[in-house]
């Protein structure tokens, strides 16, 4: 990450403060207006079709991380506070100016999918901020269902499977999204990741060994 703080040193002041909380509300807002109206249609006037940018609708560029990734109100809510909880940890944690980068990234990375394959979602920009926690916060739980406890490293893992079937399983548009709009996450973490997914496959493998072994000893 020495690029980004080579950047914060001569642009740390160009920066939106508590951007995450300026898309959040930006959702809600979207979603509250496409309920309350909805033959104004600003969903699809919000998303990012190349198409119509290239009609001259540039406003798409920036409007599609404003659609709100849940249909239901109940969703709704537990999606904003739930991503609100890990971008505003990631600000606190990183800065406003490097926040800003990484969710730039993504961005670009989804603009440039969409530009290769017609059309461009938000839904993996916000999947790589929870990668993002995830890392710096592995062991940090949340309640799966308000009942159950699980750490944050093993929902990333969950969810990276989940994006790898996507990558094998997926056409070429969700292929060039996953990997585009993930990049942000490799150009700041791809490193540490890596060597943290050695780490664990090594560490369950010695305990494995250490298992059989005991098994041998008791019989």
């Amino acid at each position: 990450m020495k690029w980004v703080y080579k950047l914060e040193r001569k642009f740390g002041r160009i920066c939106i403060p508590h951007l995450m909380l300026v898309i959040i509300a930006g959702q809600a807002m979207v979603y509250l207006a496409n309920l309350l109206n909805p033959d104004i249609l600003l969903l699809s006037r919000f998303s990012l079709n190349w198409a119509a940018v290239m009609h001259g609708e540039v406003w798409r560029l920036f409007t599609f991380v404003f659609i709100p990734q849940s249909t239901s109100p109940l969703g709704l809510v537990l999606t904003l506070y739930f991503y609100y909880l890990i971008g505003n940890t990631l600000e606190n944690t990183w800065g406003d100016f490097q926040f800003n980068v990484y969710y730039l990234c993504g961005m670009l990375g989804a603009i440039l999918a969409a530009a290769l394959t017609g059309y461009g979602t938000s839904y993996y920009i916000n999947l790589s901020l929870f990668f993002a926690f995830a890392m710096l916060y592995p062991d940090f739980q949340v309640l799966l269902f308000f009942i159950i406890p699980i750490k944050m490293k093993y929902m990333a893992l969950f969810s990276g499977a989940l994006c790898l079937i996507d990558l094998l399983m997926g056409g070429w548009s969700t292929r060039a999204a996953v990997l585009l709009s993930l990049a942000n996450f490799l150009l700041f973490f791809g490193g540490d990741f890596f060597r943290t997914v050695k780490q664990e496959i090594k560490y369950h493998k010695t305990r494995r060994i250490w298992q059989n072994q005991n098994r041998s000893n008791w019989r």
